[in-house]
């Protein structure tokens, strides 16, 4: 039956259909007209639920908004699909984020950083948000999840945590998944102990060299005057040192190239993989007493020998070292200073020798200004400037 505007018929099953022809600016009629017929997605119980159909149909083709009813299912199932999407829960979302995510160079999460996530995700701080959907989650809420840990007193694990999730919930909005990042506390990702890093002064160092078993003395000089991190000294083998003498054949220099770093911890076995940043492959020189120190130390040693072993011949544990650094530190009447110290005494002497903020991040490895400004504000003055930061 025609109306007005399309057309209703009475079904068999005494259900309503509406139909109509979609406009066409071209004026086709016949099977053209009949190919652009549209027909309601479903039936109707009675003639007036189809004829206001039909009106909004021709309401919305007046106004312009009138879309295809294909396309409309499209965009909803599309839409719909979307807000499932959104609705993911955050630990389920976590988990694949840790799966797929890789650095600038497309490499995979390494091991040790992996498992430090699953740990802050499966038992840590973040497990808090296991079951909450992506989309409800808010800044407030953060704010307040934040706030609680901070209560606890673990500073640098809230600031870690936090950070991790500022960097999931990025990556949500970047697949359109939320509108913006709940995670919104300025410095959030920055929260400070307010313990300092104390470096020992020359005459602590002397003591500790003193008072560290004669095995480690190499380490120490090695991360005290060349600023190596701990795990890129252990991951040293003899290959990657090398002795120069002068003429009267005493030890004049001694360069070391770093390359790779040892990891350990959370359940991973001790292996030695790449350096921390690009940056950190570098060709380190030691003059002075120091180098006299490590020549000696590899001295008859096979090549490729690790230069820390354990008894059975793998790279040392980090307890080991923390044993007997506890001990030379008591000792030497210093027992706030890390072995971390060591690294910051290595660049605060070579920034006060007179380096430039460029030659502080060669010398240490750093891939950012911001940590050699710690130390103050590579090239061809490396050895100028290592040979004055030598210790006599």
């Amino acid at each position: 039956m025609a109306e007005s505007f399309g057309m209703i018929d009475k079904r068999p099953n005494g259900r309503y259909r509406a139909r109509f022809t979609e406009p066409d600016p071209h004026g086709t009629s016949g099977k053209a007209a009949a190919e652009r017929r549209i027909t309601a997605p479903g039936t109707f119980a009675t003639k007036s639920e189809a004829r206001q159909w039909l009106s909004i149909q021709q309401a919305a083709l007046a106004s312009g908004t009138w879309v295809h009813p294909d396309v409309a299912a499209r965009q909803a199932a599309e839409h719909a699909a979307a807000a499932a999407a959104a609705a993911t829960p955050f630990g389920t979302y976590a988990a694949r984020w840790i799966e797929t995510r890789t650095n600038s160079k497309g490499e995979a999460l390494r091991p040790r950083t992996r498992k430090e996530y699953e740990r802050m995700l499966d038992t840590g701080p973040l497990a808090f948000w296991s079951e909450q959907p992506l989309n409800a989650i808010t800044p407030e809420m953060v704010r307040d999840w934040r706030s609680d840990l901070l209560k606890g007193g673990k500073l640098t694990q809230t600031a870690r945590a936090y950070d991790l999730m500022k960097s999931i919930m990025k990556t949500a909005v970047e697949d359109e998944l939320l509108s913006a990042n709940p995670c919104r506390v300025k410095g959030g990702s920055i929260t400070s102990t307010g313990r300092k890093v104390r470096p020992p002064t020359d005459d602590e160092l002397d003591s500790l060299i003193t008072h560290i078993e004669s095995r480690y003395k190499a380490l120490v000089v090695i991360a005290a005057a060349g600023g190596l991190r701990y795990g890129e000294a252990l991951g040293l083998t003899s290959d990657d040192v090398a002795v120069e003498r002068d003429d009267d054949g005493n030890v004049d220099a001694v360069r070391v190239v770093v390359e790779r770093s040892v990891v350990e911890g959370s359940g991973l076995a001790r292996e030695a993989g790449p350096t921390k940043t690009a940056a950190g492959q570098r060709v380190i020189a030691l003059f002075g007493g120091d180098a006299a120190i490590v020549a000696a130390h590899v001295e008859g040693m096979k090549p490729g020998a690790l230069l820390w072993t354990d008894t059975q011949g793998n790279y040392v544990s980090q307890s080991s070292v923390n044993n007997a650094w506890r001990k030379a530190r008591k000792a030497a009447g210093c027992p706030d200073v890390t072995f971390h110290s060591l690294r910051h005494y290595a660049g605060t002497r070579y920034a006060q020798s007179g380096a430039t903020v460029a030659e502080t991040m060669a010398r240490l490895g750093h891939s950012s200004a911001k940590a050699a400004m710690r130390y103050q504000h590579s090239g061809s003055r490396d050895d100028e400037l290592a040979r004055r930061a030598a210790r006599p």
